[in-house]
């Protein structure tokens, strides 16, 4: 769920901003403009809240460039948004191969040093003593930091988005390679508030101290989200529709007909939401309880169940093997309550839904979840808000 006020969109792309970005560039414009006071008050404010203006069109930019070198590999960006701590571009799946995933990392922190070159070219021009080139000098100089401190070989940062790439050239193994990169931006993270936390004791620096905790815990918590949404990205990949498929459907008889079948199963208290009819020992298909709904009552003492089923291959189905990413993908895509998991001889295997998987990744992945959990989802037909299911398969390459 995208979060912040939409300002607008470059090349397609969304553009957001988070409620606390107002407070980074308020300390921005102020420490700029303490800085430009020699110019006069007035002037100082104006050159001070500019220059915070331009600081984040540097980012913009900075995101812009993993954005477009993302997008030219056939990735969808869903959006760029600016917050407390800069931007983060949201990609919506990995690149296919390691060197993609380096173009995208990198291109980020070489619009930056791009910017940087730019900019210092242009201080060469502009008169040494003016509060123009103090300006420009200093954004070449915050451009160029800017760079250098996203290459941090750490996730979330670019260069543990460069640190993943090479562990994942090297190893083969892309899961293998974010858990180094996570791990490391997480060590990363913990080091800055350590080093947040002495500064502000021994030297009384609490602004200095505390920006190095907040860097740290942000660090951390999204350097643990990547680790978590690449142990449930193996996890779909590990296992396949027959390892959560349920049998919570009942066999009826495609002879019998329309008004047998109402009064013999439609009345039950505790029908099964899922009929499939065979006859002479082969499945017919699925029975929808809608299509019987279209018939005339008064056909229903003759017409029988083979005048309303559903061929199995005409319903939404997937294959015993296939995997639950392929599952889940399917289910969004067409936004399917369950599907039939079939054999290799085509013969009905199971019923699979999305409390279903739930029930089958929880162990995988430590998570307690109750049975009544299990059959809430079931009936409402969604995931857990903590497990965005839907946006982690879709980003997960089979």
């Amino acid at each position: 769920m995208q979060t912040g006020w939409r300002i607008g969109a470059l090349w397609g792309i969304p553009l957001f901003l988070d409620p606390l970005w107002f407070v980074i560039l308020t300390f921005v414009a102020l420490n700029f403009g303490l800085s430009y006071l020699p110019w006069g008050n007035i002037l100082a404010g104006s050159a001070g809240f500019t220059i915070a203006l331009l600081l984040f069109g540097s980012v913009l930019l900075h995101e812009l460039g993993h954005s477009l070198v993302a997008r030219s590999q056939g990735i969808k960006v869903n959006s760029i948004t600016l917050f407390l701590f800069g931007g983060i571009a949201s990609i919506e799946e990995e690149s296919k191969t390691p060197g993609e995933a380096l173009q995208v990392a990198i291109a980020g922190p070489l619009v930056s040093i791009g910017l940087f070159g730019i900019l210092a070219l242009v201080s060469l021009v502009l008169p040494a003593s003016s509060l123009a080139n103090v300006m420009v000098t200093d954004l070449a100089r915050v451009n160029l930091i800017l760079a250098l401190f996203n290459l941090i070989p750490g996730l979330p940062l670019d260069g543990g988005q460069v640190l993943k790439a090479a562990v994942w050239k090297v190893t083969g193994n892309r899961f293998q390679a974010v858990r180094w990169a996570a791990r490391t931006g997480q060590f990363l993270g913990w080091s800055a508030i350590a080093t947040g936390a002495a500064i502000e004791f021994f030297t009384g620096e609490l602004v200095s101290g505390l920006w190095l905790v907040l860097l740290g815990w942000f660090g951390i918590r999204h350097a643990s989200a990547y680790e978590r949404i690449t142990k449930l990205q193996e996890v779909l990949l590990q296992l396949h529709a027959t390892d959560a498929m349920s049998r919570d459907f009942r066999v009826v008889d495609a002879d019998m007909t329309l008004r047998a079948f109402s009064d013999l199963y439609l009345l039950e208290t505790s029908a099964p939401q899922t009929y499939f009819a065979a006859s002479d020992g082969r499945y017919r298909g699925m029975v929808s309880i809608d299509d019987l709904r279209l018939v005339e009552r008064s056909q229903w003492e003759t017409q029988t169940l083979h005048s309303i089923v559903h061929p199995l291959t005409e319903i939404p189905h997937v294959e015993e093997s296939t995997s639950l990413v392929e599952v889940i993908n399917q289910m969004e895509s067409q936004q399917l309550p369950r599907l039939t998991v079939l054999s290799p001889a085509g013969a009905i295997s199971g019923t699979i839904d999305r409390g279903d998987i739930i029930r089958a990744i929880a162990p995988k992945l430590n998570l307690r979840i109750s049975e009544v959990e299990i059959k809430r989802i079931k009936e409402e037909g969604s995931y857990p808000s903590g497990l965005q299911l839907g946006l982690v398969a879709k980003s997960t390459k089979v």
